[in-house]
């Protein structure tokens, strides 16, 4: 239930995610009281496998604290997606090392890897790379300025049994690697998929045109970026211009949407995908 959308009047400060056995409950705001057993409760007659716990996330609190609020949690979580699986922590901070909204994006880079290099950047915990090696890519380079995140990116190869071979992880500021990536490339695909402003190390308005400027420099003649964009206060519309501006030599293919499970009432919020081609062979 994607609350966050929009879609469900009064809803608006919950998510909930369900990964079987366990739910996953955010709140943007304080919930009502008795709202996590009650909803636990209700969904455990109706949701087959039964629910065996449900995990709080207060996205409201200093820190986003979760907590076991119902039930038992195993001893291992995981994400199971197109029978490919990610390892899931509820102890990590913020994020739990899956997006869901973002199967339509893992399912396009499974279907168009095949005989490809790509470059997964802000790879996070790799599950465009997992998904990308699932589709017979030749290759995938991971960079992320988390070293612990490519660690867990990494055991998320493991458990699909992947070939090492062909993933490699680049813990660097990809502002100071562009050196780095012209000796590893050309990419047929670059995958783009940053965070929202974190800090000093990424912000949108500022780092998405110093980014596409460089991309002559990484991708090979008709190769293709994977621009993601998950930014309420910004949107798809932002994204869409700051190409236009700043990359005028990719032609835009086409424009994806998270999908009817994430439904948006302004249609520029929400998961936005654009995949653009360089002119080439």
């Amino acid at each position: 239930m994607h609350g966050r959308g929009g879609t469900f009047p009064g809803l608006e400060h919950l998510v909930l995610d369900w990964y079987p056995p366990l739910l996953h409950l955010i709140c943007y705001r304080p919930p009502a009281e008795g709202l996590p057993d009650q909803l636990a409760t209700w969904l455990a007659e109706r949701l087959d496998p039964q629910p065996r716990g449900l995990v709080l996330q207060r996205r409201d609190l200093p820190g986003a604290p979760q907590n076991l609020v119902w039930g038992r949690m195993s001893e291992h979580s995981f994400a199971i997606e197109d029978g490919l699986r990610y390892q899931l922590h509820f102890d990590r901070g913020q994020n739990i090392g899956f997006f869901p909204d973002m199967a339509v994006g893992r399912r396009l880079v499974r279907k168009r890897a095949a005989g490809r290099r790509i470059l997964n950047l802000f790879a996070y915990t790799c599950s465009f790379s997992v998904a990308a090696l699932a589709g017979g890519a030749a290759q995938v380079i991971n960079l992320d300025m988390s070293r612990n995140a490519l660690d867990w990116g990494r055991r998320n190869h493991q458990l699909n049994n992947l070939d090492p071979r062909r993933a490699g992880f680049l813990a660097h500021d990809l502002f100071k690697s562009f050196g780095k990536l012209r000796r590893l490339g050309p990419f047929d695909l670059v995958i783009a998929d940053p965070p929202d402003t974190q800090g000093n190390s990424f912000v949108p308005e500022r780092d998405w045109p110093r980014l596409l400027r460089r991309l002559p420099e990484l991708l090979a003649p008709g190769g293709e970026l994977l621009a993601c964009m998950a930014v309420p206060r910004l949107g798809r519309s932002f994204l869409a211009a700051t190409i236009a501006e700043h990359a005028p030599f990719l032609a835009l293919i086409e424009t994806l949407r998270a999908g009817e499970d994430f439904p948006e009432a302004d249609p520029d919020k929400g998961l936005h995908l654009l995949r653009c081609r360089l002119p080439g062979p």
